[in-house]
């Protein structure tokens, strides 16, 4: 199992989906090379460099974190069955209730869609909070997921960025 990167006061506490292969081998979030979430991190401004998923421990004194909707990891995410989606969305509202960020940012709409049975969710600010915390959904930012390309997931993390 891959730990979450947690600390006190969190601005923005990240959500992948669930850790791939690579990220439960090496216990680093966003690990396999062809992810875009480390540089997206740092082109929209959230961080001064670009970080190396070893790096993560040092997200907490920016006030970012990181957690998946689910703790299993898989090759792919279209690999997780609803089941596990919605438990994991308890999971997660538990965890927002302890932690309390100041956003959650969900990285992959679908997963999103079946944790917390919001058919309609789109990429930007949700209307809905969970535990009090607000929502951002963002591209997912594995390279499997040729709709976005860099530029475009580094936008709309920078339009988090902005928003706080």
């Amino acid at each position: 199992m891959v730990a979450d990167v947690l600390g006190p006061s969190l601005e923005v506490l990240f959500c992948g989906i669930n850790p791939g292969l690579m990220t439960e081998a090496t216990g680093h979030h966003f690990a396999r090379p062809g992810n875009r979430f480390w540089p997206a991190l740092h082109l929209s401004g959230f961080t001064p460099r670009r970080f190396a998923p070893a790096e993560q421990h040092l997200l907490p004194s920016l006030g970012l974190g990181i957690t998946n909707v689910v703790a299993r990891p898989s090759a792919k995410a279209s690999e997780l069955t609803r089941e596990e989606l919605v438990e994991g969305g308890v999971r997660l509202t538990a965890l927002l209730e302890e932690v309390r960020p100041k956003v959650l940012a969900v990285l992959g709409v679908s997963a999103f869609r079946t944790a917390f049975a919001v058919r309609k969710a789109q990429v930007g600010p949700q209307e809905t909070e969970i535990a009090g915390t607000r929502v951002w959904l963002l591209p997912n930012p594995s390279g499997l997921n040729a709709h976005w390309t860099l530029a475009g997931i580094a936008e709309e993390m920078g339009r988090l960025r902005d928003s706080l």
